[in-house]
């Protein structure tokens, strides 16, 4: 079976956890949480990067940053994992959900303003796959009505808008660090603030609600409670095994790529010819090569393509059931216009990615995939 992901390994992993190990030093905010971050910061220009317990986290840390009420209403794409959601939820705001363009599966930034109301307090974005959302659109939305932006970046590290890493672009950026993830450390995610009047308020949430953080620097006698706050912070063992991926963070993204694009290449054609739909890339957006996805005609040839692929042993998946579709999100949220987001969702379809995928196992896939398109 070729399975749909594979978690990254990479032989450095088992030094770098060896030597948390030989330190004692395993809890969280030690060594090799501090050299993930700055690696980030550096890399990614971004003021403030700190590691968290999973993306779920880091995006329940802007609702608590963003003092989210009850009553509040919260904008964001249904098409998405339900933690974009819960993080908001959770503190009793009301999401309301905004149609996605059908070539990238991102919010349609036309359609935002429309959805803002007094109560509205945050907007959301999802950049779909690691493809970027229209951010200078959406930033100028931002600007005139004086919202702030979360960008939930789960699937968009190492991609770039105009040549701005993704999760900087916002007030807030949130990453995820999933074993599906291109970069993983199990279970695990980093925040993002790109607006520095929340940071002192960030680093006490992820402490417990205490400012611990502060006397570790010393700038302080001792360290007590001050506010709310949640154990946010990982453990030194995950964050050092994805250290060694961020240090071959090119060749890693390099390596997705030319999957991608073996994918891209050879299945044009039938995209071509209007039998299948292929991800679309803006110009200005550099993707992380993330998944690929392609669209059959409907769900029912979505679905007799992943059983064929399935006899094959190829494991291929779809992705997300529309959050205002579902019982949680007709209770929590609204919807107004579901011109695409039902539609697309229904028709999308995931092939396997992974770093190291074999030349071999590409073509073979490419073999199923035609074999399967010629008996349409």
């Amino acid at each position: 079976m070729i399975p749909f992901n594979k978690a990254v390994y990479l032989p450095a992993a088992f030094e770098h956890v060896a030597d948390v190990v030989k330190s004692s030093k395993i809890a969280g905010d030690g060594k090799y949480t501090k050299l993930c971050s700055e690696w980030m910061e550096k890399r990614f220009c971004a003021k403030k990067v700190l590691m968290t317990t999973s993306c779920t986290a880091a995006l329940e840390m802007t609702a608590i940053l963003l003092n989210i009420q009850p009553g509040d209403e919260v904008i964001m794409p249904s098409y998405t994992f339900v933690s974009t959601a819960n993080a908001f939820v959770l503190h009793g705001a009301k999401c309301v959900f905004v149609d996605i363009r059908p070539d990238t599966m991102n919010i349609d930034e036309k359609l935002i303003e429309d959805a803002i109301t007094e109560k509205t307090k945050a907007i959301v974005v999802v950049h779909y796959a690691g493809v970027s959302s229209e951010m200078e659109t959406i930033m100028n939305i931002s600007k005139k009505y004086n919202i702030p932006v979360v960008e939930d970046a789960a699937q968009g590290v190492m991609a770039a808008y105009k040549d701005k890493a993704l999760g900087t672009i916002g007030d807030f950026g949130c990453y995820s660090f999933h074993e599906t993830k291109n970069y993983t450390m199990g279970e695990g995610g980093a925040l993002v603030i790109n607006n520095e009047k929340y940071l002192e308020r960030a680093e006490i949430i992820r402490e417990k609600g205490t400012n611990r953080s502060k006397f570790y620097r010393g700038e302080i006698d001792k360290y007590t409670w001050v506010d709310i706050g949640s154990s946010f912070l990982p453990s030194e063992f995950n964050v050092s095994y994805l250290y060694g991926q961020l240090l071959m963070a090119d060749e890693i993204n390099n390596n997705r790529i030319e999957s991608w694009k073996f994918y891209y290449e050879n299945l044009k054609k039938y995209e071509d010819q209007g039998i299948i739909e292929l991800p679309n890339v803006p110009l200005h957006c550099a993707h992380n090569a993330h998944m690929f996805w392609l669209k059959w005609k409907d769900v029912n040839q979505r679905s007799d393509f992943i059983n064929y692929m399935r006899e094959k042993k190829i494991s291929c998946v779809f992705h997300y059931v529309p959050l205002h579709s579902s019982y949680g999100g007709n209770k929590y949220g609204r919807m107004d216009q579901d011109r695409y987001t039902t539609m697309e969702s229904e028709r999308l379809v995931r092939l396997p990615m992974f770093y190291a995928l074999k030349k071999e196992e590409l073509e073979y896939m490419l073999g199923v995939i035609t074999e399967f398109i010629h008996m349409l």
